[in-house]
């Protein structure tokens, strides 16, 4: 990969319901009928100062869906984006968002969209947050700004687990100060969303 500063393999697993509009029956209906959905993605970052500094953190993402309900073997993402902590669903939430263009098994084009809603909820939340991602799979290949003009296809949850966000850990390459620079805005934004149940913890 030529001029990366940073990059790292994500991969989520869950599964999605046709003809649905909510999520999580989405994820139930999609569970019970075995209805398998994924992604596996290379996250990159050309330049960490113009990732730290944009308000959306938008990285390109690369890699390959797969759904066997709607083509066979891995569906390759033609095109797609990563934002991390872009501006949140309310006030002092935030989210992170994946779009990815690929074409079912007929050669019809489809877009994954999901996000990850990250704020301080009840309880203990921060690894729902970060690990749960709310996907629809829109008709055609959706600009941002549109998703509400396409056609559903369908929704559910993906999800990572604990041995496959340990082994996402060991995935990061790129220059050292790039991946430091990183990982601070990723603590330092948790830290603005969870620090009041920090403060709470502690009395």
């Amino acid at each position: 990969m030529h001029s990366v500063a940073v990059a790292f393999t994500e991969e989520m697993k869950g599964h999605c319901a046709f003809g649905t509009d909510d999520f999580v029956s989405g994820w139930d209906e999609g569970r019970r009928s075995t209805t398998e959905l994924m992604f596996h993605l290379t996250i990159s970052v050309d330049d960490i100062h113009r990732f730290e500094t944009d308000v959306m953190h938008e990285a390109l993402a690369i890699g390959w869906v797969q759904c066997p309900a709607i083509g066979d073997g891995r569906l390759e993402v033609v095109r797609g984006s990563f934002n991390l902590f872009a501006p949140g669903l309310a006030s002092g939430r935030t989210t992170m968002r994946y779009r990815l263009w690929f074409c079912d098994g007929a050669g019809r084009p489809l877009t994954l969209v999901g996000y990850k809603d990250v704020g301080d909820d009840p309880g203990l939340d921060l690894w729902h947050d970060t690990t749960s991602l709310y996907t629809s799979l829109l008709d055609g290949h959706v600009e941002s700004g549109f998703d509400g003009a396409a056609p559903t296809r369908a929704k559910g949850i993906l999800f990572i687990k604990p041995f496959d966000f340990a082994k996402q850990l060991t995935t990061f390459r790129g220059r050292p100060s790039a991946i430091a620079r990183f990982e601070r805005l990723f603590l330092a934004a948790l830290w603005r969303t969870y620090r009041g149940r920090a403060k709470r913890t502690a009395r």
